[in-house]
């Protein structure tokens, strides 16, 4: 081989590895573009969501018609707990099957099986089309339904 063919060969070879190093760099970048995008976004619905479940004037604006705005902001106050782990979650900060464990603890409480008997449906409408917020949304489904209260409820 001549040298001259040698070096055009080793050239493309760089260049090769340059560009499929690139385009992996540029995937990335993209993804951790629209990993920060979404914590953006939840930063600004956990925020309306605090402002919300404590301001009794605000919550009012938003109360449906048949509801109180004390009841209101309470179930706005599990929405923001259960939005708070919904973002854990989509960030890789709840370990591979800890997800049912947190759903459980989310739905001990007294108001998170109410946000959830309410909302619920409106979540996995919500969810529809996206594999991680799907999962998500049936895990709690599955926790609101196998905690001992929503059993002996439907008993």
């Amino acid at each position: 081989m001549k040298l001259t063919t040698a070096v055009l060969a080793a050239g493309a070879a760089v260049s090769l590895t340059t560009a499929v190093v690139g385009a992996a760099r540029l995937r990335q970048d993209t993804r951790h573009q629209a990993e920060r995008n979404e914590a953006v976004l939840a930063s600004n619905q956990l925020d309306w969501l605090a402002q919300m479940s404590t301001t009794r004037d605000l919550a009012k604006l938003w109360t449906p018609t048949d509801m109180e705005a004390e009841e209101s902001m309470q179930l706005l106050k599990a929405n923001q707990l259960i939005c708070m782990l919904s973002l854990r979650n989509r960030l890789g900060f709840v370990h591979a099957g800890h997800l049912p464990w947190y759903a459980a603890k989310l739905m001990a409480s007294d108001v998170c099986p109410r946000y959830w008997k309410r909302f619920g449906g409106l979540r996995a409408e919500e969810a529809e089309g996206d594999e991680q917020a799907e999962h998500f949304t049936q895990v709690l489904d599955r926790a609101a339904k196998n905690h001992p209260r929503a059993q002996a409820a439907a008993a």
